[in-house]
C-alpha cells in the first residue's frame, strides 16, 4: 500500500498520518511494501544538495527505519540527476561568510544504531548504521558530496546514464565526508587517488569496472530492478541476519581478523536461539518460502 503519492516538484505530499502536511519540501518520501523510496527532489538544480535536504533525508531515513513494512531503503534523485553535489549559492555563500539555514526542530532525527561508535554516527556515515540495508539508485550524474552520500549507502546501482565526479580538486577543496576512508575501500587507493586528485568524470561503466557501483542498468529499468532486488530480500532473507551482517562487515573493518572470527563465532551462538534460525533452516526441509519476522 502506498503512504504518500509522489507529487511535481515544488509541491508538498503526505506523510503517514492521513491529511497532514508534509513537513517535507525537498525530498519525496514514499513507502510501498516492502521497500521506502527516498527522492532527492530538487530536479531544476539536479537536486542539488542543501542543509534541509540533508536533515529531510536523515528525518525519512529515521521513518524508513522504524516501519516493520520497510526491508530496504532507497534513495534516488529526481528528474535527470541524481544530485551535483553541494548547492553553488550555498558555496557562495560561505566565501562570502553567510552561515548555513536553520533547521526546523521537528526535523530532529536520529536514526541507526548509536553502539556502532563515532565512526558510524557521522553527518553522512550514519546511513551505514541504519539497521536495514540502504541502496542508492543513481539514475544520473553524481558529483562533489553526492560521492560520500553514495558511498555511505551499502549498495550502489547505476543507471546507464550515470556518471560521478569528486569535484572537489577543481573547486580548491579537499577529500570532504569521509571519501578518503570510504573511496579506497570501494575502489582501491589507485582507483581512489585517480579520482580524488583530477576530479574526471567517469561513467557508470567505468564506475561498474572500478567497483563504485554493485551493478548498471538500462536507465528505464533502474527503480524496477532495486525495487525486484529488495523484495527478493523480503522473500527470501532474515532482516535480523541482515542487520546483524551489516553491522559485522562496517564494524569489522576497523579491527582485526581475529578479533573479526571470535566475535562471528559468538553471534553465530546466538543465532541459533533466535527463531528466524529455526524458520530459515524447517523452510529449507519443508521445500517452502521462509516467513521472517519484519524489524
Amino acid at each position: 500500500m502506498r503512504e504518500s503519492a509522489k507529487l511535481p516538484a515544488g509541491n508538498r505530499g503526505t506523510t503517514q498520518e492521513e491529511g497532514k502536511e508534509s513537513m517535507y519540501e525537498q525530498i519525496l518520501y514514499e513507502v510501498v511494501d516492502p521497500y521506502a523510496t527516498i527522492t532527492l527532489n530538487r530536479p531544476r538544480t539536479l537536486n542539488a544538495w542543501t542543509e534541509r535536504m540533508a536533515a529531510e533525508l536523515k528525518h525519512a531515513v529515521a521513518q524508513a527505519e522504524a516501519d516493520k513494512r520497510v526491508v530496504a531503503i532507497i534513495i534516488t534523485g529526481a528528474g535527470r540527476g541524481f544530485c551535483s553535489g553541494a548547492d553553488l549559492y550555498v558555496l557562495r555563500g560561505i566565501t562570502e561568510g553567510r552561515t548555513g539555514s536553520e533547521i526546523p526542530p521537528e526535523l530532529a532525527a536520529n536514526p541507526g544504531d548509536p553502539t556502532m561508535g563515532e565512526s558510524f554516527r557521522g553527518t553522512y556515515t550514519y546511513l551505514m548504521s541504519v539497521r536495514k540495508p540502504i541502496i542508492a539508485a543513481i539514475n544520473g550524474p553524481a558529483a562533489g558530496m553526492a560521492i560520500p552520500i553514495v558511498l555511505c549507502c551499502d549498495l550502489r546501482f547505476a543507471s546507464d546514464r550515470a556518471s560521478f565526479t569528486t569535484a572537489f580538486s577543481r573547486r580548491g577543496l579537499i577529500a570532504e565526508w569521509g571519501s578518503s576512508w570510504l573511496l579506497p575501500r570501494a575502489v582501491g587507493p589507485a582507483h581512489a587517488m585517480d579520482l580524488l586528485v583530477s576530479s574526471r568524470r567517469i561513467d557508470a561503466q567505468e564506475a561498474e569496472r572500478m567497483g563504485l557501483v554493485n551493478r548498471v542498468v538500462p536507465h528505464a529499468e533502474l527503480l524496477s530492478v532495486t525495487q525486484r532486488y529488495i523484495e527478493e530480500l523480503a522473500s527470501n532473507c532474515s532482516p535480523a541476519s541482515m542487520a546483524i551482517m551489516k553491522r559485522q562487515i562496517y564494524r569489522d573493518m576497523m579491527d582485526s581478523l581475529a578479533h573479526a572470527e571470535s566475535e562471528a563465532f559468538r553471534l553465530m551462538v546466538e543465532s541459533f536461539a533466535r527463531p528466524d534460525f529455526r524458520q530459515g533452516v524447517m523452510s529449507f526441509l519443508e521445500k517452502r518460502p521462509p516467513h521472517f519476522p519484519r524489524l
